[in-house]
């Protein structure tokens, strides 16, 4: 059973886990669109993420168009996205009224770069995205993404710290609705 977070968290470890908005006008236009694509109801799949996941909006268009457009698909990804500030947006309207299917999380990218979160704090806040996520829709399966790998090398110091970030998460697949899976490899080379 997931929790919603460490029963003590540490004050850096609540800026992953207490939901918050961007500031920015674009970020809540964008919300605002998403909240009212929600509202025509008719979502079986749910994408959910950060710029990574927004993406399939503009140059991975034509797949999405092409795999994901008739399986009433919703795309809630938004550029710099980071834990907390999804929690806001699944608080705030992008969950309400529907019974996906299946919801697609990949987040964390932005608080281990952006931020510089421990492993422990941004898994902490993915934590609460999949409690909020069970809490709110309990009949949806979640695939959770790995977080992928960062720098250009297997040495890069973010990439030690993105692939503690996977080890945790790995932890909170249960098999039965929540499941884990690690597309990273696919993205590196031999020599990684």
């Amino acid at each position: 059973v997931l929790s919603f977070g460490p029963r003590f968290a540490s004050a850096d470890q609540m800026k992953a886990l207490v939901p918050v908005p961007q500031a920015e006008t674009w970020w809540t236009e964008r919300h605002e669109r998403a909240v009212a694509r929600i509202q025509q109801g008719h979502a079986d799949l749910l994408f959910i993420g950060d710029s990574i996941t927004q993406g399939r909006e503009e140059d991975g268009r034509r797949v999405w168009d092409n795999y994901y457009g008739r399986r009433r698909a919703v795309q809630l990804g938004s550029n710099s996205d980071r834990t907390a500030t999804v929690l806001w947006r699944l608080q705030h309207g992008e969950l309400d009224g529907i019974t996906p299917k299946l919801a697609v999380v990949m987040i964390g990218t932005n608080n281990t770069s952006m931020r510089e979160d421990p492993p422990e704090n941004t898994a902490a806040g993915i934590q609460a995205i999949l409690t909020t996520l069970r809490t709110r829709l309990p009949q949806t399966k979640i695939l959770l993404l790995a977080v992928f790998p960062r720098g250009a090398s297997a040495d890069d110091p973010l990439r030690h710290v993105n692939q503690a970030v996977n080890d945790r998460l790995r932890a909170y697949a249960d098999q039965r609705q929540v499941f884990f899976l690690d597309l990273g490899p696919r993205f590196l080379d031999a020599a990684g």
